[in-house]
């Protein structure tokens, strides 16, 4: 390391599971010092930042465990920079793919003002958001298990004459039914996990609820339709500061509901939707508008782009509507195009 440089030093952090690479390089381009190789140890990390001088820009990619990282970085003093995951995989490509070379040309990018940023969300978003993707990773667990109830059913020839296998009515069904021993047991089993289940995302969605209570936000985009709070918990956790966003439609770009736009010379393609961003809120955004009626203002774009090009774009549309709507109820906290109607909540 040259300990002689005072100037201002742009840091490029490899980071991986157990080691990280670090590589300094000065505003020219000049890498300063040997790479350095370290354990992923907070200390030993805060230690390394002691020794870039005053406020050292710093860069990271957005990949597994990143929080703990950047956290350190900042509390040391490092103004800290999350690099897109997205606008760097072009690294990927290269003849030569090591660890050094990629800490380099994240400080490279950085220094050139070249870097695609990701959002460094506050501690305060990340554990809120840490609570709704656990339920929504628990709900799809549990509707794994009660799948695999109506498959033991159907091997023994069971036909289920309710919606809902789970209500009243199938619990009814369940208790009284003569399966074999060994589809008995399995399906007792089952029914105990899927208990289990219940029980943790419900204790979780009193939790999240009780910590959006004061939140106007949460309170305004659940004026909705379509929108209770399940989906406007969703909405909050993952958009996070809905300011960084200047107009509705980057916010529709960020999640991924505008579509592919290839352009070269008098050549234009535009394709199917990017798919890019939160998958949790592309999937609010399309649940929210699956049963609206018809005589709603989504509702009407749904069907009536439905009747042209398919149900499947006419939700998407739907959706990319109401992302919009949800931008201005976390921003404004109101939404002025739908003043008067009436809140359908799902």
């Amino acid at each position: 390391m040259d300990v002689e440089y005072a100037g201002r030093r742009y840091v490029g952090i490899d980071l991986h599971r157990h080691r990280s690479v670090i590589v300094q390089m000065s505003p020219e381009g000049e890498r300063l010092g040997a790479p350095v190789r370290i354990d992923n140890d907070p200390f030993e990390l805060a230690r390394q930042v002691a020794s870039w001088g005053e406020h050292p820009e710093v860069v990271l990619e957005a990949t597994y465990g990143w929080y703990w990282a950047a956290d350190v970085l900042a509390e040391a003093g490092a103004e800290v920079h999350l690099a897109h995951p997205l606008g760097i995989k072009g690294f990927a490509y290269r003849r030569v793919k090591n660890d050094v070379r990629d800490a380099s040309d994240l400080a490279d990018l950085l220094r050139m003002g070249r870097l695609p940023e990701a959002w460094i969300a506050p501690p305060e978003v990340r554990e809120l958001r840490e609570a709704v993707r656990h339920r929504c990773k628990l709900v799809a667990l549990r509707s794994g298990l009660k799948a695999q109830v109506h498959a033991v059913l159907a091997k023994q020839g069971v036909r289920v004459p309710m919606s809902d296998l789970f209500g009243v009515a199938g619990t009814q069904l369940l208790d009284e039914l003569p399966l074999d021993a060994p589809f008995h047991a399995r399906v007792l089993s089952l029914r105990r996990l899927i208990d289990a289940y219940t029980f943790e995302i419900d204790v979780l969605a009193k939790r999240t609820a009780g910590q959006l209570t004061r939140h106007p936000g949460f309170q305004a985009v659940q004026t909705i339709p379509g929108v209770g709070p399940v989906l406007g918990a969703v909405f909050v956790a993952e958009i996070g500061d809905v300011h960084r966003f200047a107009r509705a439609e980057e916010l529709t770009c960020w999640a991924g509901l505008t579509p592919k736009h290839h352009e070269s010379d008098k050549h234009v393609h535009r394709g199917r939707i990017t798919k890019q961003g939160s998958r949790l809120v592309r999937w609010a955004a399309i649940e929210s508008v699956q049963i609206l009626p018809k005589t709603s203002a989504i509702g009407r774009i749904r069907d009536r782009v439905g009747d042209r090009r398919g149900r499947n774009i006419g939700v998407v549309a739907a959706a990319r509507r109401q992302l919009e709507f949800v931008f201005y109820a976390l921003r404004d906290h109101r939404v002025r195009a739908l003043q008067g109607t009436r809140p359908v909540a799902a």
